[in-house]
């Protein structure tokens, strides 16, 4: 059979169990096999993009709820700037706490990003990071799910079996969707890259993104 579907991954699952009395907990599996993706994989398809504003006074904006890495922080100013990652310690240590003016560095404070200086008019801001997948369900179908059906299906299982305390299987699959995860990291790479050999104009810096 075909998996191109919520419906029909759902049924892939029961069939490769084999079993019909596990069909309310087949999402859950799913669902859990979804956030360990979220958590291994940087698809294009969880690269994002959000705009908010900086309010004159006030360090602190709101974060994107799914954000789990910022890619890079930049004010759409003309020219646009780009601001520099800071620990929140380097950020208070280098900047004055009282300092205002356009926001240079950011840092990340819980549920928040705090800037320095402290913004002395409006700015847009605009973040790049990474985020979660989509859930796939009947109405939303990831691109991930599109290319890669085998994978939602190998890590579904994979908890199953591990909710069945079936270790044995559970390892088996579990060996499946681990390899499956490694092979879209390839692909993925591939797509950003190509086959040719990267061009390093600069050393890399922990200021370049942060990791929540």
């Amino acid at each position: 059979m075909t998996i191109s579907t919520y419906a029909e991954l759902k049924t892939a699952i029961a069939n490769f169990l084999a079993r019909d009395d596990l069909t309310a907990t087949i999402p859950t599996f799913i669902q859990l096999a979804e956030g360990r993706m979220s958590r291994e994989l940087e698809t294009r398809e969880q690269e994002k993009r959000a705009t908010t504003s900086l309010t004159s006074g006030d360090q602190y904006v709101t974060l994107p709820v799914d954000l789990r890495e910022v890619r890079s922080v930049k004010l759409n100013t003309n020219p646009v700037k780009v601001l520099s990652y800071y620990s929140p310690t380097s950020l208070d240590s280098s900047y004055g706490t009282d300092a205002a003016g356009r926001p240079e560095g950011y840092s990340i404070v819980g549920a928040e990003m705090k800037v320095r200086p402290i913004p002395d008019s409006a700015y847009e801001m605009e973040i790049l990071y990474v985020g979660t997948l989509p859930a796939i369900s009947d109405s939303v179908t990831p691109t991930l799910f599109t290319r890669s059906p085998d994978l939602y299906l190998y890590g579904a299982l994979t908890e199953a079996y591990a909710y069945l305390l079936d270790e044995q299987r559970a390892s088996v699959y579990d060996a499946k969707f681990s390899r499956g995860l490694e092979e879209v990291k390839v692909d993925e790479q591939r797509a950003n890259y190509g086959t040719g050999s990267l061009q390093i104009k600069s050393v890399y810096s922990r200021q370049d993104s942060a990791v929540i």
